[in-house]
């Protein structure tokens, strides 16, 4: 029974290693050509590997983290700022907590409920993965809210400065008037300049908080106005126009590819679903598949067809605007 257990651990181990290198692997870098050319005048000056450098004083908080979670929020993937993108304000520590919670609660009720080594390991990897969809889902939402909420943004500043106002009062008046989450991140913007950071930095700053293309196009308006002068308030007016054509553009292609979305999700969720009503109503019919060596083999084959089959169709109907 020792042995047992002390194999499940280790698959358990290397399971989830598996799973968080493949995310990272998948997250990567995602900027295109022209991402990269405003990051390059967006996001403040960059090391030789072409990396933003943000080890500076006033980038660290009066109260930082220390200890383990310090060292991975520092180390691997920004994981700090993936918190702060899912406007999430618990420490990594808590996370990290939560994750190993999961996976030890996984691992016992597959080992008590199915008794099955190889069913306990990928129950628990699935539990470990909750908290981070969970936090993927949020962050993703809190974008694309935000770039919802760009154009109006827009709008608003523009009409300020005809009306006379300074940026900075036309950002406050953004942090006032919107919901959250625009409204926080112009606020945080607009307090950051308040205190003596350099308007062109705060905005930079804001820029590298939210990973959003039209975002950094403002960014770039703002920061090249602000040098070389020009009407921002018509600048500011093509971008909203810019902005909101790419959304109309976006919905169109979403209606278009609605039905393979559709067909990707039946042809996924299709092959598990009748693996579990087999197994409700003959176990014994597809005990071979966790018990015989062959049957381990073919049940790790369909899994990988199914993330492979996952991908091409992710790739096929994702048509980035």
């Amino acid at each position: 029974m020792m042995g047992t257990l002390l194999i499940s651990g280790l698959v358990f181990v290397s399971i989830t290693a598996a799973i968080l290198g493949v995310g990272l692997m998948l997250q990567g870098n995602k900027n295109t050509e022209i991402e990269k050319r405003l990051a390059t005048l967006t996001c403040g000056p960059t090391s030789s590997k072409g990396q933003t450098t943000t080890d500076s004083v006033l980038a660290r908080p009066l109260q930082a983290e220390v200890g383990f979670g310090h060292f991975l929020a520092t180390r691997f993937g920004g994981c700090r700022l993936f918190l702060e993108q899912a406007n999430v304000p618990w420490p990594l520590q808590r996370i990290l907590a939560m994750t190993l919670g999961l996976a030890i609660v996984g691992m016992v009720v597959g080992i008590t409920a199915v008794q099955d080594s190889l069913v306990a390991c990928l129950l628990a990897a699935t539990t470990a993965t909750l908290p981070w969809g969970w936090l993927y889902v949020r962050r993703r939402k809190r974008l694309q809210e935000f770039g919802r909420q760009l154009p109006q943004a827009l709008d608003l500043i523009s009409r300020a400065l005809r009306a006379g106002h300074s940026l900075s009062s036309g950002f406050e008046l953004v942090s006032t008037e919107l919901p959250d989450p625009i409204s926080a991140e112009f606020r945080r913007c607009y307090e950051e300049q308040n205190l003596g950071i350099p308007f062109d930095d705060a905005v930079k700053a804001m820029a590298n908080r939210v990973p959003d293309l039209d975002l950094r196009f403002l960014a770039t308006a703002l920061v090249l106005q602000r040098q070389t002068g020009g009407d921002l308030a018509e600048v500011l007016d093509k971008i909203a126009d810019l902005i909101r054509g790419r959304f109309k553009l976006r919905g169109q292609i979403q209606a278009l590819t609605g039905e393979g979305r559709l067909s990707g999700i039946v042809l996924l969720a299709l092959p598990p679903v009748l693996f579990l009503v087999m197994y409700y109503m003959n176990p014994a019919y597809c005990r071979p598949l966790f018990d015989d060596p062959l049957g381990q083999q073919m049940l790790m084959a369909a899994v990988a067809s199914q993330v492979v089959g996952a991908l091409v169709i992710r790739k096929i109907i994702n048509i980035k605007v």
